[in-house]
Formats: C-alpha cells, structure tokens, sequence
C-alpha cells in the first residue's frame, strides 16, 4: 500500500484537535498523521529479527534515558568511556525509531545495532515483533509526572517555533479523555503490562519511579533479560556503575550535543535536543496540578486499572 493510500485511510479515521495539531484514533489510539503513516507502514513491511531488542514506551515516560542505559550496556564492549557514541549523540540518534526510520524498509539496519524504539501500543506492533522470539523492553511513569512532562515537551517544541502552546489546563482537560500523543495512556500501559503478564520472557515491564530509587539492581536486571549480563568481573570493576553515572539526567544534559544539538535537523521533525531534557524528577507534577488535578488523575487510574493488579 502506497504514502497516498494510507492518507486516504486517516483522512477517514475519527479525528480531534490535539495540544499542537490534529490527532487521530487509529487502532484504538490517537496519534498525529504524519506517525499513523510509519505505524502502517511498518505494520506492513517490518522484519523483525530474533535478536532485535524492541524498547517500548508511551511519549515522556523515560523513554531517553532508557534507550541511554540499553544502548550503553549493548555497545559496552566496543566502546570505552570517552568514545561511546552517547557522549557525541543524543540517545534518540543511536536508536532508530520505528515508526520513522523502519516505516519504509528493516533492510537498512546496522547489523551490529539490535536495538529500535517504539511508541506504538503493543496491540498495533508489527506482526514479526509480537511473532518472533525477540525481548521487549518497556517502561511507564506515574500519570501525572508523565503528563506535566509531555505538557512541558510539546510546549517547548512550539515556543521554539514561535507558536503558542495550549494552556495547561486544555491540555490536561485531553490528556484525562485520553486524547494525547499515542492516548490514551492507561490503555497503552496496560496493554504492555497484561502481555508481558502472559509471556514474561518476552516483555520486561519497567517503572520509572523503581528504576530511579536502585538503577544499578534495574540495570542488571535489565542486561540479564536482553541477553547482555555483566559478569562478575565486569561488575567488580564498576561497569555498572559507570553506565548508571554516564547516563544520569545530570550527565546526558549538560553534554554540549544536548544542549545545542538538534534531532532529526533538514528534516521536517526536527527538534532541539535539550527539550528532551528538562527534570527527570520524580514527583514533579506537585508544581504544576492543582490538588483536584492530581485527585482526578488518580480517580481515573485507579478506575482504569482497577483489576489489573498494576499500581502507577
């Protein structure tokens, strides 16, 4: 199926004004056109290999840090602290994303790269990914950390383009209908978390919040189940540890490429780096929602994943 055709679908989907341009509920999920188009387009042509390592994410729930942390204990052995490309890259440019470099063709892949990122649900994932015996990763964060992160996300994309950005009472009005890049964003967690319920070898289900309080414990555990575990000897000597320093929030945003990068530049997409990078904290959505925001946002994940045996 041709770009024109996959138009003429999403022409016809339902759609709704989003935080900075029209959203459309493909699949079950809101999404802007222009991703709609890589997630058919990979639908149909992505050959997934057994030892691709899929990382997995709705939009601003770690997702950098976490393609920082993978890629860094996938490439250890061929780089060393000073010449690891994460140093010169930000992690977005050592990870290619689905839905964008794949969408076309998976012949174009660097065969000594196993990692991609995605932000598409699990029930829309390419037939080879579910299908084949490849480890997915994948991480969440507390409704309302993500949503202020996302608010903030998008508001500085448009400040830097000079377009004014939605209030973020709109916005978060949105966000609790569900309508949000790749919303609504209990259907998207609970999807990964009930399969990876049923194939736990396949799906490692992360935590942001566990994976700030012990990073070193997540870290093993996650090189463990991607099948790159520290030995003994590598941990003696600190490797561990080095990856958890070199990809700090304080490391990654204070590198010159993030701070004066840009993603994606001479491309419609681009975006500059440092708004990947604005806290990483835990618990900040107490500056930004009211205490009847933040009670509404609870009320809604509680009735949501009432059942499920998750807590966010």
């Amino acid at each position: 199926m041709k770009m024109a055709s996959f138009k003429e679908i999403i022409s016809t989907l339902p759609r709704r004004k989003g935080w900075n341009d029209d959203l459309f509920l493909y699949q079950g999920f809101w999404c802007y056109s222009f991703f709609i188009e890589g997630v058919m387009s990979a639908q149909q042509n992505f050959q997934s290999q057994p030892s691709d390592i899929p990382i997995c994410s709705a939009p601003k729930t770690g997702t950098t840090w976490l393609k920082s942390l993978t890629f860094a204990i996938v490439t250890r052995t061929t780089f060393d602290d000073s010449t690891n490309p994460l140093l010169a890259n930000l992690s977005h440019d050592c990870v290619p994303f689905l839905e964008v470099d794949f969408a076309q063709s998976s012949t174009n892949r660097d065969p000594k790269n196993p990692l991609l990122s995605t932000h598409v649900p699990y029930s829309s994932l390419p037939r080879s990914i579910i299908d084949s015996s490849c480890k997915i990763v994948y991480i969440c964060r507390n409704p309302k950390d993500s949503f202020v992160s996302l608010y903030h996300f998008i508001a500085r994309h448009m400040a830097s383009k000079d377009m004014k950005p939605l209030a973020l009472e709109e916005a978060f009005e949105l966000y609790c209908q569900g309508v949000s890049s790749y919303g609504p964003y209990w259907d998207h967690v609970l999807g990964f978390w009930k399969a990876s319920l049923d194939r736990p070898d396949k799906i490692l289900f992360l935590k942001y919040e566990e994976m700030i309080e012990d990073t070193v414990l997540y870290i093993k555990k996650l090189a463990d189940f991607i099948g790159y575990p520290f030995s003994s000897e590598e941990i003696k000597k600190g490797s561990v540890d080095k990856i958890v320093s070199m990809c700090s929030f304080e490391n990654l945003s204070n590198l010159e490429v993030n701070k004066s990068g840009k993603h994606r530049e001479g491309t419609p997409r681009v975006i500059e780096n440092k708004i990947y990078f604005r806290k990483g904290k835990v618990g900040d959505w107490e500056n930004y929602l009211t205490p009847e925001m933040a009670a509404r946002l609870d009320s809604i994940t509680l009735q949501k994943l009432n059942g499920s045996g998750l807590t966010l």
